[in-house]
């Protein structure tokens, strides 16, 4: 299910016949007994035949497909067992490995010619794709070669039935005697069973750890209730079904190769739901992304329309449309529509267990589930071989016409994009797009382009590719929705209905990574070398035997990542709060980190130089030596503007009322791409706990008020006052904005009152009776039911230009303008120069949509508004952002601002210890 938080609830229509309101009496144990009777494997697939050669999960694993749910550990298994017993018909193979150790695999199955040379399929989708092939070898290719499909299952840990259903539709597949023959004859069938390995883990381990005599279909059970994190995300608390644009998480980063390189036609995405639904599947809901062509939309409502006879047949209920769009480019079922597939989502109502009984007093069970992703699994390779040419025709043609939109594009073909501070971000970038599969290019020269000069070292893509449509979509700053889709949400805001945007609705990479790009619809002329996905950022020393130190530009995360080494390897390291001049010209910006001799004698003079060498090479940054410590404009290496940076002991909040997604994102943030380890620590024990071992304490957004309330802000009040520092993220400033709590000086603000309400009184005075009103109209009967007093209308998630202070040292070298995700309705006042600063703020009415859509009135309210804040607390401070820096691991361009937040406040407060 794509929902970051329910929408909806549980449970959906059995596979079998509904069951009685006498067997609903019955008790859970015999109710289970009844159901498993009739629901083995004959219920699957009725009056289906399988060959007794090929193992069944019940010979295998011990229990009927659907009866329990399967642990990673035995689907992996049970795949290997179905390779040994038909080698020549299925091949399982690794694609990766995730944090915790587990294997992802993906099976291909298919007729024994399609099977013994997989690399041979791979590459003629490849030559189909490649706009260097003519069109006659095209079209010969299209002839000749089998459709293709990727099922993929469960990339919500505790969406539990996909990978059942996947093992249930691989064994259909080699062993059934009905309609296998005429869907493997043309087509090529690839299933990831397992796309969350860690996520299942968590979620199985738990659930059956909370079964007793026997399994409870009450949802107000154990069994049905998880408890913090979920198994829904990943290790790092990904949600791995938005990971696909940045791609962070290593379960994503192997799919993504293996997708790229066979390049399936159709690719599908199984997930789970409320369980009191039923069963969703395509076309998707409005708005679609613009980007997207109709035949791969009407390709999806033709396997749809299959999927609905099947489940028509089988007495399943549906629906379509309604809920999960295909606007955001990051999803499972968004992204490989941009390579040209056609794509969707399926949804399941969940039994998040083995029984569920669901609001009409139904009991379904988890066979149930299994047994419709399944029908809808076969289904959909069923319309993908019907539609084999057709499917394979309108893939070239998107290819083809990719590259023939780009060529006519003669303003903005070219993206050309470089940074001489950020060059840690430009690099991340072209290697991003590498790793999508985008011919992205280095230039070994320096060139001009639309009158503009480059120098070597500048990167370029031209967007007349086949995956010209995934450039434009992830580097334009703006993707507009529908206009028609547009004006109906503002009338359901209108009437105080909830909008049907349903995920952010600005992505643009180049703005989430803070690196500036030009566009041009000319081509360079000059000697350039493909950029591969693995390449990696070339550090460079320059003066390596200087004679004083090592100066590091600071402003990118080249240099972060050099810091963080530096202080893990014991090395003494400096940071200059201001821009300084050295004797001989040469200029460095604030933040530039300062590697002293002096300062490190216990290394020998050549030690710390290969240290430092070493160090440049790893992380990417750049060195110059210095002979003299003299300088002539700005701090001096022994200023009190220049301090000595601390290896701060970092703690981040863990466990609910948290938000897993929050603390995941912003732990795999400072773990894996600052490479500097983070405690957690259960919010509960921060109201009691002695944090004096630590510098810097991380709340993520959550709700803390339940957790810590009064007490344990003053528990983590006292420890500021000794030198600690506090950051708070999005909810969390929320609750040390709260005046009864005493964090933070600021406050949330209400919505821009729209001028005098009908009732003026009623509302704050609670009063029986009020003065009658004269009501002429309809529209003044919505003013009248108006609250007077609400919060800001709730935005999905769009890009914010922020402004940046560039005289606070805690903003040194972060640029004068970033770009922040802003999602809620959380809008605070401007901290009073009493209490603190506003370090970074919200850019005015006119400029602070960076991408997105927003509302009107939102736009005229968080103009100027603050988005970091520093207060000064005793010897430590509390240091808030009004909205989440480090979401989804993709907003790179904030990283800076972060790793401040993080390192140089701990050097700037002054602990007791």
């Amino acid at each position: 299910m794509r929902l970051t938080y329910s929408k909806s609830v549980l449970a959906i229509a059995l596979a079998v016949p509904l069951i009685s309101t006498s067997l609903m009496a019955s008790s859970n144990k015999e109710l289970k007994s009844q159901i498993a009777n009739r629901a083995g494997l004959t219920e699957m697939w009725p009056g289906a035949e399988y060959n007794a050669s090929i193992p069944t999960v019940k010979q295998v694993l011990g229990y009927e497909i659907g009866q329990r749910i399967s642990s990673h550990a035995d689907m992996v298994r049970y795949f290997k067992a179905l390779e040994q017993a038909a080698p020549s018909r299925i091949k399982v193979m690794q694609y990766a490995t995730t944090w915790e150790g587990r294997q992802l695999i993906f099976a291909a199955i298919g007729k024994s010619d399609y099977l013994s040379d997989l690399d041979g399929h791979a590459q003629n989708m490849q030559t189909l794709s490649s706009q260097n092939t003519i069109q006659n070898v095209k079209d010969s290719l299209v002839n000749k070669l089998p459709a293709s499909v990727w099922l993929g299952y469960s990339v919500h840990g505790n969406e539990i039935s996909g990978t059942d259903a996947a093992m249930m539709t691989a064994y259909y597949l080699l062993a059934a005697k009905n309609n296998v023959e005429q869907i493997l004859d043309n087509t090529l069938v690839f299933i990831d069973p397992l796309q969350n390995p860690d996520g299942r883990t968590r979620f199985t381990s738990r659930y059956y750890s909370t079964v007793g005599l026997e399994h409870s279909a009450d949802r107000l059970s154990a069994e049905h209730n998880e408890p913090w994190p979920s198994g829904r995300s990943n290790h790092y608390l990904f949600d791995m079904n938005r990971d696909w644009l940045a791609a962070t998480q290593p379960e994503t980063k192997g799919r993504i190769a293996e997708v790229n390189k066979y390049r399936p036609l159709v690719v599908i995405d199984l997930h789970e739901m409320g369980g009191d639904q039923s069963y969703y599947f395509a076309p998707a809901a409005k708005p679609f992304n613009p980007n997207m062509t109709q035949d791969q939309v009407n390709n999806m409502g033709v396997i749809g329309e299959n999927i609905g006879a099947h489940f028509d047949t089988n007495g399943f209920d549906y629906f379509t449309r309604e809920i999960f769009d295909a606007f955001y480019p990051g999803y499972g079922d968004s992204w490989p529509t941009f390579y040209g597939a056609s794509a969707s989502t399926f949804e399941v109502s969940s039994s998040r267990g083995e029984l569920f009984r669901k609001r009409s007093g139904e009991v379904m069970t988890y066979h149930n589930t299994v047994r419709r992703h399944f029908v809808a699994s076969i289904a959909t390779l069923e319309g993908a071989s019907k539609n084999r040419n057709k499917l394979l025709n309108d893939y070239v043609n998107y290819q083809n016409s990719a590259v023939k939109e780009g060529k006519e594009n003669k303003s903005s073909r070219f993206y050309v994009f470089a940074e001489k501070v950020n060059r840690a971000g430009a690099h991340k970038l072209a290697s991003l797009m590498a790793e999508h599969d985008v011919t992205v290019n280095l230039a070994s020269e320096d060139f001009k382009m639309c009158g503009k000069s480059y120098s070597a070292g500048t990167y370029f893509i031209d967007s007349a590719q086949p995956k010209g449509r995934f450039i434009k979509t992830t580097f334009e700053k703006q993707v507009d929705m529908a206009d028609d889709f547009i004006k109906e949400q503002e009338r359901r805001r209108a009437r105080k209905l909830d909008n049907e945007i349903y995920d952010v609705t600005g992505w643009s990479l180049p703005l989430m990574f803070g690196v500036s790009v030009d566009s041009c619809g000319k081509a360079p002329n000059i000697k350039s070398t493909a950029v591969d996905k693995a390449d990696t950022l070339t550090g460079k020393i320059v003066n390596p035997d200087a004679k004083v130190g090592f100066v590091i530009p600071w402003g990118d995360m080249s240099a972060g990542r050099f810091l963080t080494a530096a202080l893990r390897e014991g090395i003494a390291v400096k940071s200059a709060d201001k821009a300084f001049q050295m004797k001989g010209g040469q200029s460095f910006p604030a933040g530039s980190l300062i590697v002293e001799r002096r300062a490190n004698s216990s290394f020998s003079h050549g030690a710390l130089t290969t240290k430092i060498t070493n160090l440049a090479q790893q992380t990417g940054a750049l060195v110059h030596g210095v002979d003299t410590s003299w300088v002539i404009e700005g701090p001096s290496f022994g200023s009190n503007n220049t301090p000595t940076m601390v290896a701060p002991k970092i703690a981040i909040a863990w466990d609910s009322p948290v938000s897993s997604l929050s603390t995941g994102h912003t732990r795999f943030v400072i773990e894996r791409q600052f490479n500097y380890p983070v405690t957690a620590i259960r919010t509960s024990t921060l109201a009691w706990a002695n944090l004096e071992n630590y510098h810097v304490l991380i709340l993520p957004n959550g709700y803390y008020h339940n957790a810590l309330g009064k007490s344990g802000a003053d528990n983590l009040k006292d420890w500021v006052k000794k030198g600690g520092v506090l950051i708070t993220m999005s909810g969390a400033t929320q609750f040390a904005a709260d005046p009864d709590i005493g964090l933070l000086d600021v406050q949330r603000e209400l919505a821009i009152s729209k001028g005098e309400p009908l009732y003026p009184d009623a509302e704050d005075k609670k009063e029986a009776l009020v003065d009658g009103v004269l009501l002429t109209s309809k529209k003044e009967l919505i003013e009248a039911v108006e609250n007077n007093k609400e919060q800001p209308d709730f935005v999905a998630g769009i890009l914010a230009n922020v402004e940046v202070d560039q005289e606070h040292w805690l903003t040194a070298g972060v640029k004068p303008n970033v770009v922040g995700l802003a999602y809620g309705n959380d809008i605070f006042t401007p901290i009073k120069l009493a209490s603190g600063k506003n370090v970074a703020w919200f850019a005015g009415e006119e400029d602070v949509l960076a991408s997105g859509y927003l509302w009107a009135e939102n736009k005229k309210q968080m103009a100027y508004k603050p988005f970091l804040i520093h207060q000064p607390l005793g010897n430590g401070m509390v240091i808030s952002f009004t909205q989440e820096p480090t979401a989804r691991a993709y907003l790179d361009g904030l990283n800076v601002m972060f790793m401040n937040t993080i390192f140089r406040a701990a050097a700037h407060a002054r602990p007791l210890r």
